[in-house]
């Protein structure tokens, strides 16, 4: 009887465990190859190079198989209780927000700081990006499908895991059911990679990568290099990094008297209202500092995704 009790405790007290544990947001997307081979894409020119941007709002207009893809392992992730992010809402939603700024400013001059998947990222705060490609082969009356899932933190770009297989023919032509039969037999496994990835930034923090620069000739007459009682301008900036970042970890690569790169910059996850953190809100905490007394830096805080911001230093 007092072991029958005992199990049921531990059972009770597992299931409540599990309940508390959060889990990371997803937000399941083609992968380029797969947009670039099927022609959703779009040529951008910079400096005479050409690169093929994915043109996702295209895809979901005109691919159905894409659609039901995106469902189907939208489903499958729902049943193992990860939150998720819709990719064609998301879009909708960086319509919207570039209409309404049409309307009330003007862009003209504004470099492309983003590729399309960071702006539906950053829009969304996602943690994990999941990379979908597949192929249907034919075998006579038979279909099969060949996937590759690659995981990526939203935002580093860094690979978590990836998971891959190729499912049994079978006499249906559907994507969504042929990629439940290649995929689940894979799926604990690689989602216990997403969840180990994201308990540990929970730990150590969120990566992300940070740099400052100064404005040429500014109208502050300043630097990284200008004192204030005593200490430089990037001493002041490592000293806030020590304290605001988790276990203070992040690295300095680089750093001149108008540069300073900090990669590897450790952030929490949350904020005490539960609201995630991205580079930029955290870049805005640094930029509020150096505004205040005694440095009154005027300071410009720019966007550049969620895993990387830049403060421009001398003026606004």
């Amino acid at each position: 009887m007092k072991k029958s009790l005992l199990t049921i405790v531990l059972a009770c007290i597992a299931v409540v465990a599990s309940a508390q544990i959060k889990k990371p947001e997803l937000m399941v997307v083609p992968s380029d190859i797969w947009c670039i081979t099927n022609g959703y894409y779009t040529e951008v020119e910079n400096m005479g190079l050409v690169t093929k941007v994915p043109n996702y709002k295209q895809a979901l207009q005109e691919n159905m198989g894409l659609k039901l893809a995106i469902a189907k392992l939208n489903d499958l992730m729902a049943e193992r209780e990860f939150p998720l992010q819709s990719l064609e809402q998301m879009i909708k939603n960086l319509e919207q927000r570039r209409m309404e700024d049409n309307m009330t400013m003007s862009k003209a001059g504004n470099e492309l700081a983003e590729s399309p998947l960071d702006e539906v990222a950053r829009m969304a705060k996602c943690d994990i990006i999941l990379e979908l490609s597949w192929e249907v082969k034919d075998f006579g009356p038979k279909h099969s499908l060949s996937y590759i899932l690659e995981a990526r933190d939203a935002y580093t770009a860094k690979s978590i895991g990836a998971a891959s297989g190729t499912g049994a023919p079978s006499m249906t032509a559907d994507v969504d059911v042929l990629l439940e039969e290649a995929i689940v037999a894979n799926m604990d496994n690689f989602n216990l990679r997403l969840q180990d990835h994201f308990t540990e930034m929970q730990t150590i923090g969120r990566e992300i990568n940070l740099d400052i620069k100064v404005f040429a000739n500014n109208a502050a007459g300043m630097d990284l290099e200008t004192e204030f009682g005593g200490e430089e301008l990037v001493d002041v900036i490592n000293n806030w990094l020590q304290l605001n970042t988790i276990q203070g970890r992040f690295s300095m690569p680089y750093a001149s008297e108008n540069v300073a790169n900090f990669t590897q910059v450790r952030i929490p996850v949350y904020d005490e209202r539960g609201r995630a953190i991205d580079a930029n809100g955290f870049a805005k905490q640094l930029a509020k500092h150096l505004r205040q007394a005694p440095y009154n830096i005027p300071c410009k805080v720019m966007v550049k995704g969620l895993g990387r911001a830049v403060i421009v230093l001398g003026e606004k």
